[in-house]
């Protein structure tokens, strides 16, 4: 079997990690080999630019600052775990992609789309998700999630209107790339998103 490059997306406290974490068995117990990444993040370098980019002392930090750093992981991610997984067959599953910068940068900070997927076309190459799993909520909402859960970061400690612009910069990417990203109402129960993912995986896998 070829390999199978999924994503999920979705604003922050929209439940990826949840749906992540629910796959990964579903697909295991059926004997895929697979192999979970998030970013910024999923090499030692990656975490480290991680670390930089939500540090929120870092204030300042200037937009095209930001969407290179992120520009940045993402290139040693691919090259270091997404490309040879996919290479070998494996499914991978990463908790956010490029999709993510075109939304937070390119909408969100007002850079524009066109100008993310450009730069990220010298980091990432042709390496681009079969499928992406969009978990659409209200920018607002995702936030007082967060809240309970803990402390904030430097890009969650933005305000309730640039979150307001991410949850809406989802629906235009949905709306601009019908075939690979698919829009979930990310209010529903858990296991009834969880059925909708499934449904979406298999018509891939197979």
């Amino acid at each position: 079997m070829a390999g199978v490059f999924i994503t999920i997306e979705g604003a922050d406290g929209a439940g990826k990690s949840t749906q992540i974490e629910k796959l990964k068995h579903y697909l295991s117990c059926k004997g895929y080999d697979i192999i979970l990444c998030r970013e910024p993040g999923g090499t030692v370098i990656s975490e480290e630019i991680r670390k930089v980019i939500l540090n929120k002392e870092f204030t300042e930090m200037g937009d095209m600052t930001e969407l290179l750093l992120y520009t940045s992981a993402r290139a040693q991610l691919v090259e270091q775990v997404i490309r040879p997984a996919l290479k070998d067959g494996k499914i991978v599953i990463c908790d956010r992609f490029v999709d993510s910068s075109a939304v937070y940068q390119g909408i969100a900070r007002g850079m524009g789309i066109d100008l993310v997927y450009e730069v990220n076309r010298y980091a990432i190459g042709k390496t681009m998700p079969d499928i992406t799993i969009l978990l659409d909520i209200p920018g607002s909402a995702g936030i007082q999630r967060k809240k309970k859960q803990g402390e904030l970061d430097r890009m969650e400690l933005e305000t309730a209107s640039f979150h307001d612009k991410v949850s809406e910069g989802y629906r235009i990417l949905a709306e601009k790339f019908p075939e690979r990203i698919k829009k979930l109402d990310g209010t529903q129960p858990i296991e009834v998103i969880f059925d909708q993912i499934k449904e979406i995986v298999k018509n891939i896998i197979q």
